[in-house]
């Protein structure tokens, strides 16, 4: 491709009133209608009457300018003039400018920001009504509760909360958890933005009962009602983030650390109980129906957190991965009499007749998607904290992950090959699709570009939410 005009032959002028830039967003933000976002968040919210009049409307136009990752691809506040441009006020109602956005954020304490979070449960769960988020799963199968935290890096001392946490970078700890099954691409389900030099766990026994209770919202609405696994990283591995979610009804698979138990454990595993699994580099020898591979499992009883009251102490399987070592550490070239291995172990209650050792491997492993989650947002609105101000910064993440959900359910009404795609793609195919606006009596109609190469499935969406009038 090359340009086909010489530099004499083009001008621009920006004087065209009757273009908009992102007409995805009249279906994604029919769509948030529909689903109550406005009427949730003039319910719930109770941000003081100068800075909170229209929260409804407030809340909206910072999820339709993404902040936080939402919808249109704005990652800060002044991105928010992207809602005033062209023919936007001809579509949209309330397009608010960026300083007022910003005054609305800033009147957030953490009270406003726990009313936000009730506000994206029930939205999420509203939009599970419209949307199949959690697939069709079969009988039986597993709804996984994924819970991680990530640093969202921040640059000067003016952001409060900010701080060097574990990634040795300074920003502030945004902890998440996202509901998934096998077929489908997580949706979060629960979120807290906490100090930069947070641990880990903090907070976790709240995160993840508002997680699960979000989830029985959705399954309320229609969603699947299949048996619930949480599942951690070594983190959370405690009684309190394991607890929690025992006691809502679900399941664990948690990472363990090597403590002495732990290693006790290991240790007295039989050499006869390692079976080779499908691991890097594996091969699958169809002669003997085995992978050959340099990565084996195996299992042993265990009670996790054996120092507490025997009341507190739980009872599951010790699943153990174990790799050769490749970098050891010798100080005179000799060799080891015998092979020595890397173990990675994780503690589930899930039994033994519903995932075998293997199968409960290779499932706790996927809990790494969570990690594209993460990608996700700081691709989008979480690229930037916009405020100094902690709650505020608080809301923008909560908005954030109401812009996420809304954009993962406008995919999976558009076609299937959008149900799973990165949000990055479903905003540049869906979502950035420029238009020109014609009144014709008195109706509002898009010219979109000819051979849109995503035509199908953007009026897939577009009809889903403006069917086409019915023959009598």
């Amino acid at each position: 491709m090359q340009v086909s005009h010489k530099p004499s032959a083009v001008s621009v002028s920006f004087d065209e009133p009757n273009l908009v830039a992102s007409a995805g967003l009249l279906p994604v933000m029919t769509l948030a209608r529909d689903a109550g976002l406005h009427e949730l968040a003039q319910d719930w919210l109770t941000v003081p009457t100068d800075k909170g009049a229209n929260a409804g409307l407030k809340v909206a136009s910072l999820v339709a300018g993404m902040v936080a990752g939402m919808v249109a691809g704005a990652d800060s506040i002044d991105d928010m003039a992207l809602l005033r441009h062209g023919g936007m006020k001809r579509v949209f109602t309330a397009c608010y400018a960026p300083s007022t956005l910003g005054s609305f954020l800033r009147s957030f304490t953490f009270g406003h920001v726990r009313q936000l979070d009730a506000v994206a449960s029930r939205f999420l769960a509203n939009l599970g009504t419209r949307a199949r988020l959690l697939g069709s799963p079969g009988v039986g199968d597993f709804v996984f509760v994924d819970v991680d935290d990530t640093i969202i890096e921040v640059h000067g001392y003016a952001k409060q909360g900010s701080g060097y946490g574990y990634s040795g970078v300074r920003g502030l700890n945004a902890l998440l958890a996202t509901v998934s099954t096998k077929n489908t691409a997580p949706v979060i389900a629960a979120q807290r933005l906490r100090k930069g030099a947070a641990n880990s766990a903090r907070g976790a026994k709240r995160l993840i009962t508002d997680a699960l209770s979000t989830l029985k919202r959705l399954q309320a609405g229609g969603q699947s009602r299949g048996p619930v696994l949480c599942r951690f990283d070594s983190a959370f591995y405690g009684y309190t983030a394991v607890s929690a979610a025992l006691a809502s009804g679900a399941d664990v698979s948690v990472t363990v650390r090597m403590d002495p138990a732990v290693k006790r454990a290991i240790a007295g595993i039989p050499e006869t109980a390692w079976e080779t699994i499908d691991y890097t580099d594996a091969v699958f020898d169809e002669t003997t129906n085995t992978w050959v591979s340099r990565a084996e499992v195996a299992e042993i009883r265990f009670t996790a957190f054996s120092s507490r009251k025997k009341a507190e102490q739980i009872t599951g399987r010790l699943v153990v991965r174990r790799i050769p070592e490749l970098n050891q550490k010798t100080s005179d070239g000799q060799p080891t009499l015998f092979e020595i291995h890397r173990h990675h172990a994780f503690f589930t209650t899930v039994n033994a007749h519903v995932l075998d050792t293997v199968a409960a491997d290779k499932t706790h492993r996927k809990h790494a998607q969570i990690e594209q989650v993460n990608a996700d947002l700081k691709d989008s609105a979480l690229a930037h904290m916009p405020s100094g101000v902690f709650a505020a910064n608080s809301a923008w993440l909560v908005t954030a992950v109401i812009a996420y959900n809304l954009t993962r359910a406008a995919g999976i009404l558009a076609a299937d090959t959008f149900s799973k795609a990165h949000t990055g793609t479903i905003r540049r195919k869906l979502i950035h699709v420029p238009a020109r606006i014609a009144t014709s009596a008195r109706k509002i109609r898009f010219h979109l570009p000819e051979a849109w190469p995503w035509q199908t499935p953007w009026q897939a969406l577009f009809e889903h939410l403006y069917p086409p009038p019915q023959r009598a």
